[in-house]
């Protein structure tokens, strides 16, 4: 169980990973070159924001997404109810990640999701700036 103040406070992408369901890796999450920060306040709110931050192949479109809402942490899973957002889809939802930590970094698993005809199982690891 992770202490749930320790989300307080902006962090930035540090990695991207993910695997297929039969766990072989496969194209992380915005490129392997992503660029993203995520911010906890006090009051219980956040923000993320990541892009695609590398070349992308011609036709390809740039990986982007951004919410912010407000959040409840538990030591386990965080779930962000979404106010404002770049994908309509996503106002309203609550978006749900389970946290693990990595040394002093946190990393939020996403629920699974089709990608290419395979299920992509996302990792997304961010440190906190000091």
């Amino acid at each position: 169980m992770i202490d749930p103040a320790i989300l307080i406070g902006t962090w930035q992408l540090a990695d991207t990973r993910a695997h297929d369901g039969e766990g072989r890796p496969i194209r992380p999450p915005y490129g392997g070159k992503g660029l993203g920060v995520i911010s906890f306040d006090t009051t219980g709110r956040m923000v993320a924001v990541l892009c695609e931050g590398g070349e992308i192949e011609p036709g390809e479109s740039r990986e982007y997404s951004s919410y912010c809402g407000i959040y409840s942490f538990d030591g386990e899973t965080l779930i962000t109810k979404v106010d404002a957002t770049a994908e309509p889809a996503r106002m309203g939802s609550d978006q749900v990640r389970r946290v693990t930590m990595e040394g002093g970094r946190i990393v939020l698993h996403p629920p699974a999701r089709p990608w290419k005809g395979l299920m992509q199982h996302r990792q997304l690891v961010w440190e906190k700036i000091r």
